[in-house]
């Protein structure tokens, strides 16, 4: 069964931030906030944990679309090939925010998305995310936990997310209530931005 544990955003317990990435480095999966939709996460280098995500959301680790979140864009050279100025100026406008940007995946990618040839990156506008990647030293795996077939209050209220995901993770972090639009996935890997999911963050502000 998983541990509930509350964070508070504005000033993260660095204790609790402490509990759940050694979970995580123990293999462990945490449903935690960002500045959208509470996403469900991992280590990026622990291939057990991600097998259970994909099993969880049921698909093939392999073939899963999964976001990078990371604290800043200063480890972006270690998963993506090299960006032209201006598409690193626009994610420089665009980060933190709730935007997903999808760009073209180098060779030094962990064993797990070696076959990916793109990857997104995602830097969330909340402290408690922040906190728990710099802590665990790489980024989180993610995917969210939004489903349009469900009731909204599972998206939004940790409690009821917690009731609902207790057998299936390790940890859930009380965050406080979370938005219920995700994030809005934009595709760089073209010669122009291309909106894929349009969610809470709008690209025409930051073109």
């Amino acid at each position: 069964m998983a541990e509930l544990i509350r964070i508070y955003e504005e000033n993260p317990n660095i204790r609790e931030v402490h509990k759940v990435v050694n979970i995580l480095k123990r293999g462990g999966l945490v449903i935690y906030p960002t500045d959208t939709v509470y996403g469900l996460g991992c280590d990026i280098t622990n291939s057990r944990a991600l097998e259970r995500i994909a099993r969880i959301k049921g698909v093939k680790l392999e073939k899963a679309n999964f976001s990078f979140i990371c604290a800043d864009l200063s480890n972006l050279s270690d998963y993506v090939k090299q960006i032209d100025n201006s598409t690193f100026k626009l994610l420089k406008r665009a980060l933190p925010g709730p935007f997903t940007f999808i760009l073209s995946g180098n060779n030094n990618l962990p064993r797990d998305f070696k076959k990916k040839k793109t990857v997104g990156i995602r830097v969330p506008e909340n402290n408690i995310a922040q906190a728990l990647v710099r802590e665990l030293g790489n980024p989180i795996v993610s995917t969210s936990i939004y489903d349009e077939d469900e009731l909204l209050e599972y998206t939004t209220d940790p409690e009821l997310i917690y009731e609902k995901w207790e057998n299936l993770v390790d940890v859930v972090i009380d965050g406080g209530y979370g938005d219920n639009i995700a994030s809005t996935v934009v595709d760089l890997t073209g010669t122009e931005p291309e909106v894929i999911r349009q969610g809470k963050g709008n690209l025409e502000e930051i073109l």
